[in-house]
């Protein structure tokens, strides 16, 4: 004889139907089913109110829904349509940005919390869910503290993309990284140096020179074949008293405040790109009034960037001043190859540095370190008569390293 199945409504009406006989106490029918006196309680209460005259009968038993019968915190009809109508304006901002945005439009109005407006974007479609991603270890901060602005620019080449007259477009961006203050937004046909070296020498001489721009190691940038990584955009910065700082090659996470505006700046202004560089250029002035002007930036405590934006005390000067070093420094001058003399042997040095003034200062016996200014080049060891930077010492010392190791094991 098979087992018969009971369900939880059939084990409440018989366990009504056994109070209604008198036989138990309320307290032992709740041992004898398992279930506490309250909930027991709540069934004989339930049984009573909707009364029928078999317990076996009727849907009393049946599960009910624990929704809440009315939410008194309930967000208004005409909160959740201006967040909404806010969201479709600006398609690439979040909760708090929008809760802040229709506040100060609306103070007097009771708005959400930002978790409710996640769930409004996510109930009206306007957010995509992700697959959440790895976790990793966190890449440590960059070399330098930032507590002011004008002390460190970031720039990179926002990736290319196709316009509608088939040709490539090259955004040129260049940020402040302690204002978030979009400085340029410049397209471009190409990676080339005199355009580039164009928009910075108009920016210098709007808002005056930074300490230090951060940059990637691509081109203009920096050069992977050259001493100490050195193009000739990074000469002239030089010249003019900017340390150039370049991020570890595949890290752009040390340079994510910028890489953080490119993911904006994508969303909003390279699709769909416009037919050319003309009107896309355009395109890319309005992002950036609206991103300087308008949009609240969380890192900011909600202000734009404009508010915080300040000129560098160091303005532009009108002709290139001289390298100048200690007295104790030998000053050689690189000359049309890109080496230098050095008792009575020719030094390679670097093609970027033609024309321009050295400084070496005596370490020890033999070796020199050699200097661009405040930029320390490399070291120059008379044995070899060759500079190496400190990525060719470590590469030599790793060669060094495994010769024995190899010979050992042969």
């Amino acid at each position: 004889m098979p087992w018969k199945e009971v369900n939880v409504m059939e084990l409440r009406k018989q366990f009504v139907r056994d109070y209604k006989l008198e036989a138990r106490s309320v307290k032992d029918l709740c041992a004898m089913y398992g279930i506490s006196r309250q909930t027991g309680y709540n069934w004989i209460e339930r049984y009573e109110r909707e009364g029928m005259a078999d317990p076996m009968q009727g849907d009393w038993s049946a599960d009910r829904s624990h929704v809440a019968h009315a939410v008194h915190n309930r967000t208004e009809a005409r909160v959740e349509e201006a967040l909404m109508q806010m969201r479709k304006s600006h398609p690439t901002w979040g909760a708090r940005k929008l809760l802040h945005q229709v506040g100060m439009l609306h103070p007097s109005w009771a708005l959400p919390h930002e978790s409710t407006v996640c769930d409004m974007l996510k109930r009206n479609g306007m957010v995509q869910s992700r697959q959440r991603r790895r976790t990793v270890g966190h890449p440590g901060r960059p070399s330098a503290v930032i507590d002011g602005p004008g002390q460190c620019w970031s720039a990179d080449f926002k990736g290319q993309f196709r316009m509608g007259n088939n040709r490539y477009c090259y955004p040129l961006t260049v940020t402040d990284n302690h204002s978030r203050y979009l400085l340029a937004c410049q397209g471009m046909h190409g990676t080339l140096l005199q355009p580039c070296k164009e928009v910075f020498r108009r920016l210098f001489e709007e808002w005056g020179l930074p300490l230090r721009i951060r940059t990637d190691n691509g081109v203009p940038f920096a050069s992977s074949s050259a001493l100490c990584r050195l193009s000739q955009l990074s000469v002239w910065w030089l010249r003019l008293g900017i340390l150039p700082e370049l991020i570890q090659p595949g890290k752009p996470q040390q340079n994510g405040r910028h890489e953080r505006m490119h993911r904006t700046l994508k969303a909003e202004a390279t699709w769909p790109p416009k037919g050319n560089l003309s009107a896309q250029q355009r395109r890319f002035n309005e992002y950036r009034d609206e991103f300087n002007d308008i949009r609240p930036h969380e890192a900011l405590g909600m202000d734009t960037p404009a508010r915080w934006q300040q000129a560098s005390p160091r303005p532009m000067p009108r002709k290139l001043p001289p390298m100048e070093y200690p007295d104790w420094f030998e000053v050689r001058k690189v000359n049309s190859a890109g080496g230098m003399r050095w008792s009575r042997h020719w030094v390679n040095v670097s093609q970027a540095l033609q024309g321009e003034y050295v400084g070496l200062e005596q370490v020890q016996d033999g070796q020199w370190d050699v200097y661009f200014g405040v930029k320390r080049l490399g070291r120059l060891d008379e044995r070899h008569m060759r500079i190496e930077d400190e990525l060719g010492r470590l590469r030599r010392c790793t060669r060094e390293t495994k010769v024995p190791e190899q010979r050992a094991e042969g």
